[in-house]
């Protein structure tokens, strides 16, 4: 390039060296103001750089990379699951197998036993007669399990004496076999055929309310400027999983005790075999071990449903 002549304030000549890239005759300018102008962000057109590549445009989140995991770009900004939320493969699974549980629970018969047909109940009323030559007020049979004497009463809804262990629900207004309790939040009755999967259904509830707790807990310790919309929504999920684990936790240890045991929670409340009753009562359906208890209650096969079963009429009830 061709140096350019100035004079100095003696009058001397100074060669001043151009630009690179500077036009012939053009004005001068200092190689430190021609460097800051070549870092210029501005663009360029096409006709100044026509064998320079267009560069991608890069985010700062993709310069400066953290943790994070952007699945969604938004105009406004980025949808974002951070490296925390690599648990949520687990709250997810949690939350599927309560759903499914509860579901189970729900729409699983719990054993409804089928009431007595006509013929059944007049000859069951014709037994009690040539029996006992009179009708009792409580009508019951005795039987003899494990060395200890249980009683069957009989239903007047039913016209059945019921089984060991069996009640009849006014809610459902059934006998349910093995009747635990009836459950609103389930919406069915606890018995026999669903127990397990009412077990399950809070004992997962119990771990995915802790699991979210917890998380809750330290997104308000690790969160330093957050707004007051999500800080009072973040308030309420708090005190919601607060008092949620206290409850659900408690309930699952109840059933757990219970099935540690061999009972229900109809015979606990009603204190069947309490040693209060007797120095002689006792549970005669625990095997003595709660492992053993615990794979008879979760692990058994379960029975048939009695409710669901082909009703074959007779020919005179036939159309």
């Amino acid at each position: 390039k061709t140096p350019s002549r100035q004079s100095d304030i003696s009058g001397h000549d100074v060669h001043m060296p151009l630009c690179p890239g500077a036009r012939p005759g053009a004005h001068p300018v200092p190689i430190r103001e021609c460097q800051y102008n070549q870092i210029c962000t501005h663009n360029s057109s096409p006709m100044d750089t026509p064998h320079t590549k267009k560069k991608k445009i890069k985010r700062k989140w993709q310069v400066f990379q953290g943790r994070n995991k952007f699945y969604l770009h938004c105009p406004t900004g980025e949808l974002s699951i951070s490296s925390a939320s690599q648990t949520l493969p687990i709250g997810g699974v949690l939350f599927i197998f309560v759903m499914g549980m509860l579901l189970r629970a729900s729409f699983t018969d719990p054993g409804v036993l089928p009431r007595a047909t006509p013929e059944e109940a007049a000859d069951i009323e014709r037994q009690i007669v040539d029996s006992t030559g009179y009708r009792p007020p409580p009508r019951t049979r005795e039987v003899l399990i494990n060395g200890q004497t249980v009683k069957l009463k009989y239903c007047f809804t039913c016209k059945i004496f019921r089984p060991p262990r069996a009640s009849h629900c006014s809610l459902c207004d059934n006998c349910v076999e093995r009747f635990d309790h009836h459950c609103p939040w389930v919406g069915n009755c606890v018995g026999r055929r669903n127990y397990r999967f009412f077990y399950l259904f809070i004992l997962s509830l119990s771990f995915l309310t802790i699991f979210i707790f917890a998380f809750v807990i330290t997104h308000v310790i690790l969160s330093k400027s957050i707004s007051i919309f999500l800080d009072g929504c973040t308030v309420l999920e708090v005190v919601v999983c607060f008092f949620s684990v206290w409850s659900i936790v408690g309930l699952s240890g109840f059933h757990t005790y219970l099935i540690s045991s061999n009972q229900t929670t109809n015979e606990d409340i009603k204190g069947s075999w309490s040693s209060k009753r007797g120095k002689g009562n006792y549970n005669p359906y625990s095997y003595g071990n709660f492992i053993t208890n615990f794979c008879a209650a979760l692990c058994g096969p379960l029975p048939p449903s009695r409710a669901i079963s082909t009703f074959f009429p007779k020919r005179s009830e036939q159309p």
